[in-house]
């Protein structure tokens, strides 16, 4: 394999929900574990109180981090330590301190490389060859022979939609195609676990798309993939599991809506659409939980736009005096359970990466 496909490590589906630890950024302690059910009780990737310095820079804050199923996202600001972590998993950097393995094995060790599938964000091509001669190349490096070079290429193409457009050079391709062959090569070997670098970047609407109806398919076929992007929006319609990083560390892990849950402190902004807004408006002033409401004007409907901590506290309260009250509630919609919102409150900004 060439330095752009270290294989790494995976992730398998279940439809069990997984456990979560998450803390604020700040907190002292940075000890997450993620524990998705899978066949084994071994995780299949873990980070064991990892730190990386380059030079007096420091990378990665002792990080623990244990992976045994499911499609997760990796989200972060730039310099929030995702690539390193990623680069760690598929063997191309060693801790500074701690330890990172995949199936018990260290990842430096050649061993663990064979278990994973790694999708660089980088494109490192020989341009000269045609789609196809890349990755047949890829697949001889590999280790295999000529007609099992020629039948595992035909099978990655076919799978990620490249087949029949595989004969151009490289060169010529689009950025889409070109993730799509860097996603054919890290498939070659048919590896559990496969680490994704911003694999949606710089592709248009309808091939981000596709490719994340091919990220869905491999799930379904028992493939694991933690996936590390920039296009949050998609990667929401991926999956809404979560690692968010920030500062070298591992700020939540889980679904949206428990990482929201856990973030009770921090205002919630919910638009509520009644008949009478003036009276909702004046009972909510009186609720310990409520920030500010604000009351909109003509010609647009009028409703009202609510901020509040403590969801739960908060909802309980507004059902009862909807109740009480005999409002007719027409529209209720959080403005903020979205991963930019999410990411935001971890780094104290508006979630923008």
């Amino acid at each position: 394999m060439t330095s752009d496909q270290h294989p790494m490590f995976s992730v398998s589906p279940s439809g069990t929900a997984p456990s979560v630890v998450a803390r604020p950024a700040g907190a002292a302690a940075n000890q997450h574990s993620l524990h998705i059910p899978h066949h084994s009780s071994e995780p299949l990737l873990l980070f064991e109180q990892v730190s990386k310095w380059y030079g007096s820079v420091l990378a990665l804050n002792q990080v623990t981090l244990s992976l045994t199923g499911g499609i997760t996202g990796l989200v972060g600001a730039n310099g929030a330590g995702k690539s390193t972590l990623l680069r760690m998993a598929n063997g191309q950097l060693k801790p500074t301190l701690g330890r990172v393995s995949v199936h018990g094995i260290d990842t430096w060790d050649w061993r663990a490389r064979r278990l994973v599938g790694y999708c660089p964000d980088i494109d490192a091509f020989y341009e000269d060859l045609s789609g196809r001669r890349f990755v047949w190349v890829m697949a001889r490096l590999c280790g295999y022979t000529r007609t099992e070079s020629t039948r595992r290429t035909e099978a990655v193409l076919e799978r990620v939609g490249m087949r029949d457009r595989a004969d151009r050079k490289l060169r010529g391709y689009s950025k889409g195609m070109r993730q799509r062959v860097k996603l054919a090569q890290a498939l070659l070997h048919d590896p559990e676990l496969l680490i994704l670098d911003e694999p949606l970047s710089g592709i248009d609407p309808i091939g981000r798309q596709e490719l994340l109806e091919v990220f869905q398919s491999l799930a379904a076929q028992g493939k694991c993939l933690l996936i590390s992007s920039h296009e949050l929006e998609a990667l929401e319609k991926l999956t809404n599991h979560v690692a968010i990083m920030a500062r070298g560390r591992i700020a939540a892990v889980g679904t949206l809506p428990q990482i929201r849950e856990l973030l009770d402190d921090h205002p919630l902004s919910v638009r509520i659409d009644v008949d009478r807004p003036r009276d909702l408006a004046r009972l909510l002033l009186a609720v310990p939980e409520v920030l500010s409401v604000d009351i909109g004007k003509a010609p647009e409907p009028i409703g009202l736009v609510v901020k509040a901590r403590h969801p739960k506290q908060f909802f309980q309260t507004f059902s009862r005096l909807v109740v009480e009250h005999q409002l007719e509630v027409r529209r209720l919609e959080p403005l903020d359970e979205s991963v930019h919102d999410i990411l935001g409150y971890l780094l104290g900004g508006s979630g923008k990466t």
